[in-house]
């Protein structure tokens, strides 16, 4: 089981990575230039961090699934990554924007490629950490 759960963090680490890259590069990369004075400069961005907190989290997530869930499967971890992707999304997106001046898409879009993400990321740890 140590093997599977090191190799679900490993792929949900770099498919998390991918999809930030997608959402806040691709889709909201202009919404961030235009509110450039919410954000630190590109050259004080600290995304050495940014990527020791998503594997952290990419551990953290794992771990519940794999040593707290009882019946692991795929549909199990589809549940269990939405679920958690709810409660992420909702505080990263509607939390950041009861406090922080953004634009309502932005809110949105952060809330929904948390669901999207932290779902698939259950359905890929539910795929390999499932009970034979």
């Amino acid at each position: 089981m140590v093997k599977k759960i090191i190799f679900s963090v490993i792929i949900v680490f770099v498919v998390w990575s991918i999809l930030d890259f997608v959402i806040h590069q691709l889709i909201l990369g202009a919404s961030y230039q235009a509110t450039a004075n919410l954000w630190r400069p590109m050259a004080e961005m600290k995304m050495g961090l940014m990527y020791v907190v998503v594997f952290l989290v990419s551990i953290a997530f794992v771990c519940l699934y794999a040593l707290f869930v009882g019946n692991r499967g795929i549909k199990t971890g589809f549940f269990f990554g939405l679920l958690y992707g709810l409660g992420a999304g909702i505080s990263m997106g509607y939390g950041t924007y009861s406090v922080l001046p953004i634009p309502y898409h932005m809110a949105l879009t952060w809330f929904l490629g948390t669901v999207a993400e932290c779902t698939i990321a259950g359905l890929i740890v539910g795929a390999i950490c499932r009970k034979k």
